[in-house]
């Protein structure tokens, strides 16, 4: 049987353990949660970070489709003009202009002038 000395020693020692091993989760704990909170942490950066980058992704792209559209539309509208002008031009040549447009206007608006010329032949026998 052991004796009352080597009992007293033996709670001792399993009473160190004990304490040991309650500081170490401790700090485990500790450990676990300052990595967590770091973790959090970078996460909402990173998260912040990207939604910055998308709302400026976004705003650039609306204003490249703003640039672009006027773009198009500017461009349509003269390629528009250019294709009726050349209409009533050819029109005007072939004398086909439509009876309910104004004959002496030229496509700036302004009023043309009509000029004929008559040519005479003579022939000369000789």
């Amino acid at each position: 049987m052991a004796s009352h000395k080597q009992s007293y020693r033996a709670g001792e020692a399993t009473g160190q353990a004990e304490e040991k091993a309650s500081q170490m989760m401790d700090k485990t704990r500790q450990t676990k949660d300052q990595t967590a909170s770091y973790l959090s942490d970078k996460a909402a950066a990173a998260k912040e970070k990207a939604a910055e980058m998308g709302e400026s992704t976004k705003e650039t792209a609306e204003a490249g489709k703003e640039k672009t559209g006027g773009v198009v539309q500017r461009t349509t509208e003269q390629v528009k003009s250019m294709a009726q002008g050349a209409a009533e031009k050819v029109k005007q040549t072939f004398g086909m202009v439509d009876s309910g447009e104004d004959e002496g206007e030229d496509f700036g608006g302004n009023a043309a002038r009509t000029t004929t010329t008559t040519t005479t032949t003579r022939r000369n026998n000789y």
